[in-house]
This record gives structure tokens, sequence and C-alpha cells, in this order.
């Protein structure tokens, strides 16, 4: 590769995303890297079931099929292809792919990265992965594949290993590699970044969202990037979607990764015209000492019923039910019992649906017992012996495990990080040569607050957009002011919502611990909710059980906001 600009897209934000992305982003204009992620903490438990199932499982079968339409548009116009899809079995992806390469007449490159699976050294749990750098991609790439797969890699390494190949960077070059992570973490959510999950949609003309185009980003050598998309395609990207982004899934000032640190309150982002955002000023720092382990392992059996409870007297219906239930699953009690009333009900409702409320039970327990027969016999018997108008949205089956994940970390040089070419050769990855524990950043300095005047109770989604997502059992909330409200927006909101505002905004977090942390430069605040989404998402411990409308309802929550500002 030259020195030249590298042009990165991305056609999947996840296991699962639109099909035709591939095809899209080799189609819609000029590429050097498309790069796919399709992993997440749920995603890894999934596949580590199918491999328990079939051994030769364990990896995205979705992207085989998406290459399947598209390897001889990729190998014609010169695009190399980088993908996480490999999951638990990037071997196994990589000689799949060398398959149908050879079936369909493509000459093409095919190199994996290996070293992140630790299972072996976990006992007890379905799978142990190392989220491994960028430099496995980047020898892979060095070495001339064409396709490279990996497993459990960070997200923004999709986008690090390319650019680190392309540009020649070494290991210490902090500052690039921060601008390459940047550029990552923007583009590794697909089209969050082009106006999908965007707080202030309803600011844009319908028709921009109806299908968002897939982001790509025009990276430099100094590590600075525009993220952009190709054109025509629908969306848009400003300044507001790529600071969403940005704070998705993140915490402070310093975003640790295992190739450096990324300093966020360094980022500085400017229009650089429509639907171009120039990304610039990033600093980095070495990476910690230690690489993050994620674990997935059976945690019980889950079981749940919903109640329907309609017309009038809701809550007395709840409390006969729940009086019934309890009676009932006394015999063989579940560890965990939670219950929740959902008043969907309208008074005087022109339709059945509108006059009811959803009242749900949902069980755990260690043992399949005490969550199947024990839950399901307990609701069907009171099919005739319960309040009047008893019914359930699908009847109780048999219970089903629910896994559970959490983080472990790892001395870098306890991962054997491996490159594996086209021809074979192996290619070990050092572990980084110099590392900085990581600290927090000393809280910035607060601008001033506004002059005082008369405030009106509205919600806080009219000055404010937000941003939330999941990491284990712990939620993130970015909460941001785009430019166009003006200064004063952003100077009431750093003042306004403290920690203690947001936990009395959002009553589930009162308990918690609740971390918040100032980003001035991209007019934002990011708070971080320990222990909100319980054992994590594969646990479905709540309603919305990766928090991704937990920003949404911090929106929607009403205080004092300064007339000036509406």
């Amino acid at each position: 590769m030259t020195a030249t600009a590298l042009r990165i897209g991305n056609a999947s934000g996840f296991y699962g995303d639109r099909f035709d992305a591939l095809r899209e982003m080799l189609t819609g204009g000029a590429l050097d890297v498309l790069t796919g992620d399709y992993l997440a903490e749920l995603t890894m438990l999934i596949l580590a079931r199918d491999r328990i199932k079939d051994p030769t499982a364990g990896y995205a079968r979705t992207f085989l099929r998406q290459l399947e339409e598209t390897l001889g548009l990729a190998h014609e116009r010169g695009v190399r292809i980088v993908t996480n899809a490999g999951g638990l079995n990037p071997a196994g992806l990589a000689d799949a792919v060398r398959e149908l390469a050879g079936r369909l007449g493509i000459p093409v490159r095919v190199a994996h990265v290996e070293g992140d699976d630790l299972t072996a050294s976990h006992p007890g749990v379905l799978a142990a992965h190392a989220y491994l750098g960028g430099f496995g991609i980047a020898a892979c790439l060095r070495e001339g594949a064409d396709i490279v797969v990996t497993g459990r890699v960070t997200d923004a390494a999709l986008v690090t290993g390319p650019a680190a190949a392309h540009f020649g960077w070494a290991p210490t070059e902090y500052d690039r590699l921060a601008g390459a992570v940047v550029a990552g973490h923007v583009l590794e959510c697909g089209t969050q970044a082009t106006g999908g999950n965007y707080a202030f949609f309803g600011e844009r003309p319908p028709g921009d969202l109806l299908r968002p185009g897939f982001p790509l980003a025009e990276l430099h050598e100094d590590g600075s990037c525009v993220i952009t998309k190709h054109p025509g395609t629908g969306g848009f990207v400003d300044v507001g979607t790529v600071t969403a982004q940005l704070l998705y899934e993140t915490g402070g000032a310093r975003y640790a990764g295992p190739d450096v640190t990324t300093r966020l309150d360094t980022v500085r982002l400017t229009q650089d015209g429509p639907d171009r955002v120039r990304v610039e000023g990033v600093e980095g720092e070495a990476p910690p000492p230690t690489l993050k382990v994620g674990r997935s392992r059976l945690g019980g059996f889950r079981n749940e019923v919903v109640f329907v409870l309609t017309g009038l007297d809701i809550e007395a219906k709840a409390a006969l039910v729940r009086e019934q239930m309890t009676g009932a699953l006394a015999r063989t009690p579940p560890a965990e019992v939670r219950w929740e009333l959902v008043r969907t009900d309208r008074p005087d409702a022109d339709t059945e649906e509108t006059a009811s409320a959803l009242l749900r039970l949902v069980v755990r327990d260690p043992g399949q017992e005490a969550v199947g027969r024990a839950l399901s016999g307990a609701a069907i018997e009171l099919a005739l012996a319960s309040y009047p108008g008893f019914h359930v949205v699908a009847p109780p089956g048999k219970g089903a495990p629910y896994g559970v994940f959490e983080d472990v970390y790892v001395p870098h040089g306890g991962v054997h990080h491996v490159a594996v070419l086209h021809d074979g050769r192996r290619i070990t990855v050092d572990p980084p040569h110099a590392t900085a524990v990581l600290a927090d950043v000393p809280e910035p300095e607060l601008p001033e607050p506004p002059a005082p005047g008369p405030t009106r109770r509205a919600p806080l989604g009219l000055i404010a957009g937000a941003r939330s997502g999941d990491k284990g059992g712990n939620a993130n909330v970015g909460v941001w002011v785009p430019e166009a409200r003006g200064d004063d927006a952003w100077r009431w909101l750093a003042h306004e919502l403290t920690v203690e505002r947001f936990r009395e905004l959002i009553p589930e977090a009162h308990a918690l611990p609740v971390t918040r942390h100032v980003l001035p430069r991209l007019r934002a605040l990011n708070f971080l909710v320990e222990g909100i989404l319980g054992e994590g998402v594969a646990a479905q411990a709540r309603f919305d059980p990766q928090a991704k409308a937990l920003g949404e309802w911090l929106r929607s929550r009403h205080l004092d906001i300064p007339e000036a500002l509406l």
C-alpha cells in the first residue's frame, strides 16, 4: 500500500445487519478497504452455543453468503475486505472463504488472525476471548492478503489495522493510532453514523432516513480523517451524527484499547461540507498493561409470562394475579421473581388493545424445573379462576437457558497474537513495549453558567441529544448539545445535568454508582451507570436489556429549562 489517503468503508454494524450493504458499498463509490463488524457480547454467546452443536461452526455465516455475491466485485475493484466475522472460529471461516473463492474461480489471498481464544484457560465458561488490537490485521495486509478474517478484536481494530499497514505506522505512533481508533469507533456501528437511531431525526426531511447509506472514512497519514458516505445514498453525516456515535458505549476522556489509549477530550469535529465531518486533533497515549477478556457462561434458566389486563380495575387485577401466582410458585420457588406492570391502557379506549395493560412476570433459577412446569402450570391453572378477561400474550414455555457476560483482564504477554498468512506462514505480533496504567483525567473546568431567568417545565430532549448502550451489566448515556442550540444551552446542560439530577430523572439509577464525564470539545456529558443491566444483555434482566433507549427515556423527562433556550 502507498501513503496516500485511505478510504475505509463499513458494511455491517452487527450480525444481522442489512444483507445488501456489502454490494452497496462496493458499487456506490471508490474504496480501498471494506470492513464488517459482526460481533457483540450477545453474539459471542450465540456463536458459542452454535459451536457446541457443531465444532465446525462459530462464525457469522451471513458474511459467507454476502461474499458469494460480491467477491468478484471486490476483486475487480481492488478492495480489500477486513472483518471480525470469524467470531469463535476465524480459521474455519478463512477456509470457507478459500473454498468459495476456488469454486467461483476468483484468485484471492485469505489470511486470518488468531490468539484471542482463551476459553481453555477459563474453565466453566462457554467462551473467553481477548480483545486484540489491529497489528495482526496489519501484518496480514502487509504480506499481501486480500481478505483478512479475525475473531474477537476491538471494533476499532478493523480500521487501525489497515491504517497501520497503509501508512507504515509504528506501534508507538499513538496520536495517529488514536485518530484511527476514533474513525473506527465512528464506523463500527454502520448507519448509526449516517442518521440511524439519531435523537434529532424529526428535524430532517422524512425521506432522509428511509434507507441510510453506510459510512466511510477518508483517513490521512497524520491520523485525521473525514467521515462521509457514498454520494447519492440515504441518511446524512453531520457533526451531530458523529458526536452521537463517538459517545456510544464509551466512558471518560481516556478510551482504552490494546493498541493505544485514545483521548476523547481532544477530538475536534467540524463540518467540512455536505455529508462530510472532519475529525482532527486526536491525541493518544500508551495502552494499558492488560487486555480485556470477555467471558460468556451459562447463568441458569429463565421463563416469563405476560398477563393481559383489560379495562377497569387494572391495579386490582394485577394485585389478584400476583397473589395467586406467588402462592402457586411457593411450592417450587425460583431463585428470582420479578413483576412489572406496564400501563399501556387508556381510559374509554376505542380498541381492546389500547384498553389493556401488561403485567410481566420473569423468573430465574439455576435449575430448569423451578422456572419450567412450576411456572407454566401455575399460570395456566388460573385461566378460569382469576381476574375477569384473563389471558396471556403467549403460553409459557418450559424455560430457556440464559447467558452471563463478564469482563476480566490479562497481561498483554498472556495472549499469543498471531497473523496466519495466505501461504500458511505465521507471524507473531509482539505485545506493546510501553504501557501506562489507566487513570482518570482531571475534571475539566466548567463554562460559566448562563444568566438566571424565567424557566419552563419541558423535556430535556428539546435541548439535548442522547445515545446510550451497554457494556456487560453497565450502561452509558452520552448527552450532548448541538451547536445550533447555542453556547448557552451547553453552559446550562453542564451545570444542570449533574449526577444527582441524572438519578432524579432516571430513578432506576438512584442506588447505583453513576459517574459523570465532561467532554467540552464535544459539548457533551457521558454518564456511566454501573449494574443497571444486571448480568448483561443475555440475562435479559431489564425491559431494555441493552439500554438502547435509556437515553431517549432521559430526553423525555421534564425539568426546569430556561425559557431563553426554548
